[in-house]
């Protein structure tokens, strides 16, 4: 197969992803209907190679990761995430209670390996699942390198019509609050990860704006990246710590510091084609998957889900108790960790229309909502499924 033809047939499959998505208002996820097309594709005319033909080899796929990890430590700002501090414990409580349950439960139920698979990919996303896929089929254990790919597609039908039941509950109190006057609405951006501060390059102020192009972001991003890789190698002989948490952990550093800018990938103009990078790569690993193999992980993967989500309800109801935040609001935050954004975004969105056509109450919803479900699937997928991967992946 030409690699051009290759690159057209997986670039369209990803579209079709986005297309179904759009349609559904994220009902059924891109990343379902690109596994199953890959799946048929696998299975009948598709090469194994297809993603490395098609420009797309592990070596590329690598170093997306590397930029892109670097870059969402670069969203994460202390100061911002401040006044979300009940929102963070209760997302972190959250995943927490998926490990309980599953150690708990789980154990008792599936092999250790396939819990330890599982557990990254169902409190996190895309990077996390690669980790821990990779991990496994380095392992030798290929069933494990496929199912934690499943399990980051799967999981998002039992986040969506959860996260909607327990949304309109809470909008409905909220609303009833609004109308009989006791429902302060809050002003600001309805989203604390979108704010910059004013002056971003500290360590580069005196540079006019000209010099920094593309490449020298780029530069910039590709150097905290290696300063991560190479503080993971000399602590290797002392403790083995995933390059890619620290990653997460120099970006942050960078970002506070001045060295790097706020989603600096993105006005360096090359996000898209980081995700198009990795999103192709991590369907690569389905190759491996045969229809006895899918049959296989369904018993485990369906488990897997519904004991985490029971530990996240229990964790989530015990953390909104201590913290003063109703069950409703508490259990929709945690959930945010089986999608992330922007399904947290479109959902909530989808709730407040639905419950009310008046401006003035949207914008009183929106306040109250928008912010704990966009900062909840931040932290729990962008920043704690990563380390728990990092951590876990060694293990296999």
């Amino acid at each position: 197969m030409p690699q051009m033809l290759a690159l057209v047939i997986l670039v369209a499959i990803l579209f079709v992803g986005d297309v179904i998505a759009v349609r559904t208002k994220a009902w059924i996820p891109s990343v379902f209907v690109c596994a199953v097309l890959f799946l048929l594709g696998y299975w009948t005319f598709f090469p194994q190679d297809i993603v490395a033909l098609s420009g797309v080899p592990p070596t590329v796929a690598v170093m997306m990761i590397y930029l892109l990890i670097t870059n969402m430590g670069t969203l994460l700002s202390i100061q911002q995430l401040k006044e979300q501090w009940k929102t963070i414990l209760i997302s972190i409580a959250g995943i927490l209670g998926i490990i309980v349950a599953l150690f708990g439960i789980g154990t008792l139920l599936f092999d250790v390996k396939t819990i330890i698979v599982a557990i990254p990919p169902l409190v996190g996303g895309v990077v996390s699942a690669l980790i821990m896929s990779e991990g496994a089929a380095n392992a030798g254990l290929v069933t494990l390198s496929v199912f934690a790919i499943v399990i980051y597609v799967m999981q998002g039908f039992a986040g969506y019509p959860l996260t909607s039941i327990v949304l309109k509950k809470e909008g409905k109190m909220l609303l009833g609050k609004y109308r009989s006057g006791t429902l302060e609405v809050k002003s600001g951006d309805i989203n604390p990860l979108t704010l910059e501060p004013k002056k971003e390059l500290k360590l580069f102020s005196k540079i006019p704006e000209k010099y920094n192009t593309n490449y020298f972001k780029f530069l910039r991003l590709a150097f905290v990246g290696y300063l991560a890789y190479l503080t993971s190698t000399l602590l290797a002989p002392i403790v083995t710590v995933s390059p890619f948490v620290l990653c997460l952990l120099f970006g942050i550093i960078a970002t506070s510091v001045g060295f790097l800018e706020r989603q600096v990938l993105q006005k360096a103009n090359g996000f898209g084609l980081a995700m198009m990078a990795l999103m192709l790569f991590i369907f690569d690993g389905l190759k491996s998957a045969t229809p006895s193999m899918m049959m296989e992980i369904l018993y485990p993967l369906i488990g897997c889900i519904v004991l985490g989500v029971i530990g996240m309800y229990i964790f989530s109801l015990l953390i909104g108790k201590v913290l003063k935040v109703s069950k409703e609001m508490a259990f929709a935050v945690s959930l945010t960790a089986l999608y992330g954004f922007p399904a947290d975004y479109i959902i909530t969105n989808e709730v407040i229309n639905s419950l009310t056509e008046d401006e003035k109450e949207r914008e009183a919803l929106t306040s109250h909502m928008m912010p704990p479900m966009l900062v909840g699937g931040f932290i729990s997928v962008t920043v704690v499924s990563v380390i728990l991967a990092g951590f876990f992946v060694e293990f296999l």
